[in-house]
């Protein structure tokens, strides 16, 4: 059956999205709903965005609140919730300085720009490679796409912004062999999303920081994806006892507004972008700020962090399971509320397909892995709930 939505929106929108043929209208709590009224629980999250679910009253309170009083000044000014924002990301993560994006994408730029700055002021010009995992994605614009290890998003867009190397995930000696002494930075996934939901070893984590030190290279870590409470910890690297020199995060930072920031620690901190490096229109104006700010209120007072780590474990419990009954289900990886079931003999998008019309919303990681990202808010109910509609869907 034809759909008007559908078919206005393909002769308007560029077509760079195969988008799934449901047109959502709403959502409310861990469910979504089309435009006839059709219910779907939802286990994407909005590619692990919508951290605290669809509809939380006080956070919806909290930006109709800001629009208003001010919803942009620009940075030539300070605001409060932008100061409150950077405050609190500054306490969950341990680090000192924070600078708001509006992407996960314009975050890793700042990061790379980050690094070669703080190279440029210490050693001057010739110091300016970075560092990348193959299989890694960072995000679409030219800076982010040229350290992201996949060839397939890259070869259509070369030349790329130069000076990047490739070394394996998880492979210490793979990125030893890649430093130079034009070597500035290294950029790595604590857990790669798109690549196949593959969490970083402790033992890798742990080889990158030393090798940092010893070289004077700024550690790069991406948790746009797996940040925010969705491992377990507020950020993944956390588990590790691994701090990075800058971190990338966004997605369920704001839990739907679009925000993204980097965060700086120690010589980072210190001694890489200053005033004219770099800036933003509307990075981190009041009303994502007040998002921002909220979000984290309600992570520490609906203990959201603690919750991942009791459910996840239930999920893991019960997708090890599957992974048992079916011999098509490969191996399960993941961490928390970010999991990954490999597939094998059958098209993984027949499967996603599948459970849509079974009101159930997953999606994809890489070429044959099943990803599930669901709202942090999940029960153990609703991954029963889950496991019976993709059960039912296969």
């Amino acid at each position: 059956m034809s759909n008007p939505y559908i078919e206005e929106a393909e002769e308007a929108i560029l077509h760079t999205y195969n988008r799934y043929q449901i047109v959502l209208d709403r959502g409310e709590g861990v469910r979504l709903y089309d435009v006839n009224g059709k219910e779907y629980l939802d286990f994407a999250a909005g590619i692990a965005v919508q951290s605290l679910g669809y509809g939380h009253p006080e956070y919806t309170r909290a930006l109709k609140e800001q629009i208003d009083r001010l919803t942009h000044i620009s940075n030539l000014y300070y605001s409060v919730p932008m100061t409150e924002a950077a405050g609190k990301v500054k306490k969950a993560s341990g680090m000192e300085k924070v600078f708001f994006t509006n992407s996960g994408t314009e975050a890793i730029e700042g990061a790379l720009k980050a690094a070669r700055k703080y190279s440029y002021g210490k050693y001057g010009e010739g110091r300016y490679e970075i560092i990348a995992m193959n299989h890694s994605f960072h995000g679409r614009s030219m800076g982010a796409l040229s350290v992201t290890g996949n060839e397939k998003y890259r070869k259509p867009f070369e030349p790329l912004v130069g000076g990047v190397r490739f070394a394996e995930f998880n492979d210490l000696e793979s990125v030893k062999a890649q430093v130079t002494d034009r070597t500035c930075g290294i950029i790595v996934e604590t857990v790669q999303g798109e690549g196949g939901i593959y969490p970083a070893t402790k033992e890798f984590l742990e080889g990158l920081r030393t090798l940092c030190d010893e070289r004077d290279l700024i550690l790069i870590f991406d948790e746009i994806q797996c940040g925010m409470g969705r491992t377990g910890h507020m950020f993944a690297w956390q588990e590790y006892g691994v701090m990075p020199d800058v971190m990338t995060c966004a997605k369920a930072l704001g839990c739907g507004v679009p925000v993204g920031a980097f965060v700086l620690g120690g010589r980072a901190a210190e001694s890489s972008l200053a005033p004219g490096d770099h800036g933003t229109t509307y990075g981190g104006n009041p009303f994502v700020c007040a998002a921002v700010s909220k979000v984290f209120d309600l992570y520490e007072k609906e203990g959201i962090v603690e919750h991942v780590r009791k459910v996840g474990a239930y999920l893991t419990e019960k997708l090890d399971g599957l992974v048992e009954k079916y011999d098509f289900f490969a191996e399960r990886r993941g961490k928390g509320l970010i999991q990954g079931l490999e597939v094998q003999g059958r098209p993984v998008g027949e499967i996603v397909n599948r459970a849509l019309e079974n009101g159930l919303i997953v999606i994809t990681a890489g070429s044959n892995v099943l990803r599930l990202v669901p709202p942090l808010v999940i029960t153990e109910a609703d991954v029963d709930e889950m496991i019976d509609k993709l059960e039912r869907s296969l």
